[in-house]
């Protein structure tokens, strides 16, 4: 690895891991600098999960505050994120990933879609009770969504911090910054379980890994700052014109 690659690659994780702490998506700034640089889309893949995971904790460390209050809530949405995580990463390395690739655009703009009408979809999952009822409620239709995102955020990734974010905003009664936070928790939960089955068995990229895991973590403890100090209308705009943005730049690419 060259000097200019290994500068390029750290970047573009630290760019990464800030957004994936203020939006989510950061994978769709990394993923394509270590295909840009000559790695496989199945290498590329796996490396830059085990490369961004150093983030999620960062961004974790940052949102420490909002997160202590939500312990229970995090243990019990866990089996869930590992079982789905296990079944992603598995499938990942069982399958070519190309036909999945392709649905990733329309996923992210089901998220969007969601952000976007997200108050009028709190009150019906309120009113037909899938919703959380309080702050300790966990609703049974939070751990089927959370294994179903387990299992995507393994497989690919791009745009779990969207998904994740919409999701949480129509189910659970919490503020932006408490539901950011509980994403990005999320996110390293099951990142954790995807990088501990590629370590063992996936074709990852140990050198660009190690390089960019620096820009990630840096990246993630960073973006936190920023998150704070968007209010709820622009930081839900933010996540909205990001996921749009991706949406379009994995259409035409």
């Amino acid at each position: 690895m060259d000097p200019i690659e290994a500068v390029a690659l750290a970047a573009a994780a630290f760019a990464a891991g800030a957004i994936n702490a203020v939006a989510g998506g950061g994978s769709l700034v990394s993923f394509p600098a270590l295909v840009a640089f000559g790695y496989g889309s199945k290498a590329a893949n796996v490396t830059n999960s085990v490369a961004l995971w150093p983030g999620y904790v960062g961004g974790s460390v940052g949102y420490r505050k909002e997160l202590a209050p939500q312990r229970a809530r995090i243990l019990a949405l866990t089996p869930a994120m590992v079982l789905g995580a296990l079944a992603g990463s598995v499938i990942l390395l069982s399958t070519p990933d190309s036909a999945f690739d392709a649905i990733v655009p329309f996923l992210i703009l089901f998220a969007c879609g969601l952000m976007i009408t997200q108050d009028r979809l709190s009150a019906w999952a309120q009113k037909h009770k899938l919703a959380a009822q309080h702050e300790r409620h966990v609703p049974w239709s939070l751990h089927v969504v959370t294994g179903l995102l387990g299992a995507y955020g393994a497989y690919f990734g791009a745009g779990l911090g969207i998904l994740t974010f919409a999701v949480l905003s129509i189910l659970l009664p919490d503020g932006l910054q408490r539901s950011n936070a509980l994403k990005g928790v999320m996110s390293l939960l099951i990142n954790a379980v995807a990088v501990a089955w590629f370590s063992l068995f996936g074709p990852v990229e140990w050198l660009p890994a190690a390089v960019m895991a620096a820009g990630a973590l840096a990246g993630g403890y960073l973006g936190v700052g920023l998150a704070r100090r968007l209010g709820r209308r622009v930081l839900r705009g933010a996540v909205i014109v990001y996921g749009l943005t991706v949406a379009v730049v994995l259409f035409v690419t």
